[in-house]
């Protein structure tokens, strides 16, 4: 049996892995502060198996949970969905902690060494098993890797081995085939700045049709 998803975010990130995931078969509930507004977008999926919720009821509804806010508002975003709606559960922090200093220019990272937001919300959920993954990726291509040079690499970490194997395992459903375990939760912060690399390259050449590959002899 899939297990429920639920997704906390309706932005671009969110709103690309709920179409990847209803693609799949999986029930999905997609949260935001103003559900309402998500009623067009849920109608044209034409699927019975996803809603809106806010981020209370979405928190609770997932067996899966999926952090697609932004990323400088994990904390206020973890307050209104209930720290207890966390509780043995995956959570898999998509999040880059971007701050945006100037319009038309790339942000820079508010969090960094040692630190990140990946190791901030394992800390704050201490009940959750968080993994870090998808945050290195453009949305479009998170439920769909595929680029004319070929197929990217796709990093994760997290403290939980059982809880990374079902990313993997979701990630190999959406057409990921390199899947690169970094490790515990504390390497978060190379994610993080992975994600940086691709970020500043798209905001400078006005182009996001790029992804990472690691290389083997």
């Amino acid at each position: 049996m899939k297990e429920k998803i639920g997704i906390l975010g309706s932005g671009i990130v969110g709103q690309a892995l709920c179409k990847g995931f209803i693609e799949k078969g999986y029930e999905v509930k997609i949260g935001s502060r103003t559900p309402e507004k998500l009623n067009e977008f849920i109608n044209s999926l034409n699927s019975d198996k996803v809603s809106s919720g806010n981020y209370s009821e979405t928190a609770d509804y997932g067996d899966i949970i999926f952090f697609c806010v932004k990323g400088t508002e994990i904390e206020n975003a973890i307050n209104l969905a209930d720290k207890e709606n966390f509780s043995n559960k995956i959570t898999v922090d998509v999040t880059n902690p971007l701050l945006f200093n100037e319009e038309g220019k790339a942000p820079t990272l508010s969090v960094s060494y040692p630190d990140s937001n990946g190791k901030k919300i394992q800390d704050l959920l201490k009940e959750s098993k968080v993994v870090k993954a998808f945050n290195t990726i453009p949305a479009h291509y998170m439920c769909s890797p595929y680029l004319e040079e070929g197929a990217p690499t796709f990093f994760i970490c997290g403290n939980d081995p059982e809880s990374k194997k079902v990313i993997e395992d979701i990630a190999e459903k959406f057409g990921w085939q390199d899947i690169i375990d970094l490790g515990d939760i504390e390497q978060s912060y190379l994610l993080e700045s992975l994600a940086m690399i691709y970020i500043i390259y798209g905001f400078n050449n006005n182009y996001w049709n790029h992804a990472f590959k690691l290389l083997r002899k």
